[in-house]
């Protein structure tokens, strides 16, 4: 059982995770820092910081900082269990051989219900087309000043591809892998950010099921969908509605789920490694997959 957690980031995220581990268990001892002033706390050979040895320790940086926190954490420890905010880096992926410790990395869409209930409903059927969808608009994600986040600054990982890769990682979770045929990634709006604000691409899983994927920063008018056409039945996902609707047999189901709660996706997220279920969570291989998907995906002239 864990006892020792240390949470490297100070921002909503690592807020979000100090809430919900002790709201997990309030006998953990959690030692939470900026990345800032991470060498400053543990001193700068780092010996603070192997006297603590936490058992769990969750990066929630901005992912510029990922690599370099993997390293030390590689350097300092064996067997502990890491956390690691989406996306696991904000460049080409870099290969870690004979690591040490144990990764996963912190999709926690993974726990919508809508989700959860399309990847047990499509499992073994044949699925022909895939529209998936997250419009949004980036001024309304946070309280401060959109300009001044980290979503909008290219060099700390910001960008619709990064930002919103909860698409790659869940249609790579339904889907074990995909092959992308074309994609689109640009600035294109007015917003004031020095980062891509528009992806938009089509790929196939083996040869006869197509996949469409729109997202983009600019939208006024939100939606996260996800429609799916197969043999003999379509279903529509809305993951801000919380709802399924499916077609089958020209019988029409509507499936309503309770409203999705980031803080409890946090919770479940982290009970689900703690307790070693490892349901949902996406493991280390499943972030590599998925990062080296995002990978493929260039800014277009």
């Amino acid at each position: 059982m864990f006892k020792k957690v240390l949470i490297i980031g100070k921002g909503s995220s690592g807020k979000n995770h100090f809430i919900a581990l002790r709201t997990i268990n309030r006998k953990f001892i959690i030692k939470s820092v900026s990345s800032r002033k991470f060498s400053i706390i543990f001193g700068r050979n780092l010996s603070k910081l192997i006297k603590f040895n936490p058992d769990y320790l969750v990066i929630a940086t901005p992912s510029s900082d990922h690599y370099k926190f993997i390293k030390i954490i590689e350097k300092l420890f064996k067997n502990k269990f890491v956390l690691i905010e989406k996306p696991l880096f904000n460049k080409k992926f870099k290969p870690l051989n004979n690591i040490k410790n144990n990764y996963f990395v912190g999709y926690n869409l993974r726990y919508h219900a809508v989700l959860r209930f399309i990847k047990n409903y499509i499992k073994n059927k044949k699925v022909y087309f895939v529209k998936a969808e997250c419009l949004t608009y980036l001024p309304d994600w946070r309280k401060i000043n959109y300009k001044k986040s980290v979503s909008a600054r290219k060099k700390l990982g910001g960008g619709v591809k990064l930002e919103l890769s909860h698409e790659i990682d869940y249609l790579l979770w339904f889907f074990k892998d995909l092959k992308i045929l074309y994609s689109f990634n640009k600035k294109i709006s007015n917003l004031n950010i020095n980062c891509d604000d528009i992806l938009s691409l089509n790929a196939s899983v083996k040869k006869n099921t197509f996949i469409n994927l729109n997202l983009n920063f600019f939208s006024k008018i939100s939606k996260r969908e996800i429609l799916i056409n197969g043999k003999n039945f379509s279903l529509l996902g809305d993951l801000i509605n919380n709802k399924v609707v499916l077609i089958k047999d020209n019988k029409k189901k509507v499936f309503q789920f309770k409203k999705f709660n980031i803080l409890k996706s946090f919770i479940a997220e982290h009970n689900d490694l703690i307790k070693k279920n490892y349901q949902f969570i996406c493991d280390f291989k499943q972030a590599i997959k998925t990062q080296k998907i995002l990978d493929q995906i260039k800014i277009s002239v």
